[in-house]
């Protein structure tokens, strides 16, 4: 019968911990969370007179202007007028694009939030190499020192030593 220590265990536990990285669940977590909050203001949209008028038609026409101007075009009708969509289909055109407008804000704003800690992570890590760098560098410095020093005790041992007189033989 095989029995692990509570050191293996937990050092298992730290290897999935750090292979999985937390921040892009929470960040994902906050991406799915977004399509339900963006079909609440959809529907807010729609039934609100105020968000109707002035936030969801004027958006909505302007992007079926566009939309019908380009495929005219595109089709060789260039002087042909574009009618307006009615209320309730512009209204309705105004809340998707308001819901996909805040779902990639929140997307967006997921990207930078990963960028921004990525950066941080970097910059981190070059501080700890150059840390590690002057580090090594005051070492050499210091062992230079030494060196130098005990190069000039060795040369006036030598110099002592060529001072006194050979003995004679007799």
């Amino acid at each position: 019968m095989y029995t692990c220590s509570a050191s293996h265990w937990s050092i298992s536990a730290k290897m999935v911990v750090g292979a999985f990285p937390i921040a892009k669940l929470l960040y994902l977590g906050v991406r799915q969370m977004s399509k339900p909050v963006a079909n609440r203001i959809k529907a807010g949209a729609v039934r609100s007179e105020f968000f109707k008028h002035y936030i969801c038609l004027p958006p909505a026409q302007l992007y079926h202007w566009i939309e019908m101007r380009t495929k005219m075009r595109i089709m060789g009708f260039r002087g042909a007028t574009i009618k307006p969509l009615n209320e309730d289909a512009a209204a309705e055109l105004g809340a998707e694009l308001l819901g996909e407008g805040i779902i990639f804000l929140i997307g967006g704003g997921c990207m930078v939030l990963e960028y921004s800690r990525q950066a941080a992570n970097t910059r981190r890590k070059e501080d700890e190499l150059n840390a590690t760098i002057i580090s090594l560098q005051t070492q050499i410095a210091e062992v230079a020192l030494t060196t130098e020093t005990l190069d000039a005790q060795l040369r006036e041992v030598n110099r002592q030593l060529l001072s006194f007189p050979l003995p004679s033989k007799n």
